[in-house]
């Protein structure tokens, strides 16, 4: 009984801190929206979080319209990387696809932009690439 309530426990913890890092997303500091960034490109990448990004993954594709928009090189490829990870993590279902379709046109916007940083424009066309693959429905 201990052991789930302490797993529980962790868990939460865990989704507090996730929810955290998403507001930071919105913070004025370029370097505060970064180390979001990265911690939640580590927590997409070692854990599932399906259910706890469905709640959130219009929140969460927002803050990232805002990071690649906004943003300049680190924070744009680390955004292309989440975006990515976020779209492994919805899978080819309608809330993948969703996501994926609001964020292609700024995607496509930055890796064709040639005053955005080699990383950024790298980083996006791994997410345009990635997510087309996993989520796009229309085969074109």
């Amino acid at each position: 009984g201990s052991e789930a309530a302490s797993e529980q426990g962790q868990e939460e913890e865990a989704e507090d801190r996730l929810k955290e890092h998403m507001d930071n997303l919105l913070d004025k500091s370029a370097k505060t929206r970064q180390a979001a960034l990265q911690s939640l490109r580590l927590a997409l990448s070692s854990r599932t979080l399906s259910e706890f990004l469905l709640e959130r993954r219009l929140t969460l594709t927002d803050s990232l319209e805002k990071c690649l928009k906004r943003g300049k090189g680190e924070e744009q490829a680390l955004a292309g990387t989440v975006l990515t990870l976020l779209c492994l993590q919805m899978g080819s279902g309608p809330e993948g696809e969703e996501a994926f379709r609001s964020l292609k046109p700024l995607l496509v916007s930055v890796l064709t932009d040639s005053t955005a940083s080699p990383s950024a424009r790298q980083s996006c066309a791994t997410a345009l690439g990635m997510c087309c693959y996993i989520a796009a429905a229309d085969l074109e």
